[in-house]
């Protein structure tokens, strides 16, 4: 598989320099920034073989299999319709898009034209997630019936981050780990959605979530940019509870029963081959090789229905981004 990527920030950074470790038939053949410096001194960096100083100059390299789209929120659909009609596959950094309207539409286009799509939300993809499914399949801590999570980090001083026209915000940067960590292991259909947030230069810097599933578990959620969290995960059964240390990239996963004074059971850490990044890259690949349109890690109704409650409660708060801003 050989790639291109367009951005060349600090996420593309990190993915540029998994990709040159990986082998495995993984290319990284070109570089795009809008600043064609940038683009130069990034294809340096990684010992990249093309510099451009345009996106569509990249989308018309007949070399490149797949395109890692790593540009601000508020861009993604652009880049990806732009990138699937060149008939070119797409990695793209979550927020996947601005809102589920605008993931539908680019959903739509490369089912139309048989291009593989994918959003790039790492923990999807990672050994600890069917890690985890397998002790709630067993039954070890019983019926699950409570979820909590939380993402903090100090980045509000951003751009991407403050600047409501990049869609930025807690819930769409942050946020989305607690949320995708909560979908992943219910199990079950939302039923409803509430939540508070703390509404700063039209964006939110802190959100709170509750989410209850028609199976009657619920799930407690917390984002911020502002202050650093502890990253816990905690899933709770009606016969033990499973600990896990940073959902952002799962660390350590304690198992303990369901006594009033909980006795650890089990205990197990995660080590990744690279740095946690190069499963979903090897997935994009697999995918293609076997001709799938989406990965099965993430497949697209998953993307479109965490959108769909990131919408709903961008819409309790009363927050508009990028595109849906108006004068």
């Amino acid at each position: 598989m050989r790639i291109g990527i367009i951005g060349c920030g600090n996420i593309a950074g990190t993915l540029a320099s998994t990709m040159v470790k990986m082998g495995d038939g993984i290319q990284l053949m070109a570089a795009a920034s809008r600043d064609i410096a940038k683009a130069e001194e990034f294809a340096s960096r990684f010992g990249i073989e093309k510099a451009y100083g345009s996106y569509e100059e990249l989308y018309q390299d007949e070399d490149i299999d797949l395109v890692y789209i790593a540009v601000p929120h508020s861009h993604h659909k652009k880049e990806m319709i732009d990138a699937i009609n060149h008939g070119k596959a797409v990695l793209c950094e979550k927020a996947f898009c601005v809102n589920a309207a605008e993931a539908e539409e680019v959903f739509a286009l490369a089912k139309e034209k048989r291009v593989f799509v994918a959003e790039a939300i790492w923990t999807r993809y990672m050994p600890s997630r069917k890690r985890i499914d397998e002790i709630i399949s067993s039954g070890q801590i019983g019926r699950v019936v409570s979820i909590s999570a939380n993402l903090g980090y100090k980045i509000f001083q951003k751009q991407r981050i403050s600047d409501p026209k990049l869609a930025g915000g807690a819930l769409l940067d942050v946020g989305v780990y607690p949320l995708n960590f909560a979908m992943m292991f219910a199990h079950s259909d939302l039923a409803s959605i509430t939540g508070l947030a703390n509404i700063k230069d039209g964006v939110d810097s802190r959100n709170s979530i509750s989410l209850l599933f028609k199976d009657g578990s619920m799930a407690s959620i917390y984002s911020d940019t502002e202050m650093i969290s502890d990253r816990k995960g905690i899933i709770y059964g009606t016969e033990g509870t499973i600990v896990i240390e940073n959902i952002n990239n799962p660390e350590k996963l304690t198992v303990y029963n369901g006594d009033r004074n909980p006795v650890e059971l089990s205990s197990e850490t995660f080590e990744h081959e690279i740095n946690g990044y190069e499963y979903e890259i090897r997935e994009c690949a697999e995918c293609l090789e076997k001709g799938l349109l989406e990965p099965p890690s993430m497949p697209w109704a998953e993307t479109v229905r965490v959108l769909k409650v990131t919408d709903s409660l961008r819409s309790i708060w009363g927050i508009k981004l990028a595109s849906e801003i108006t004068v």
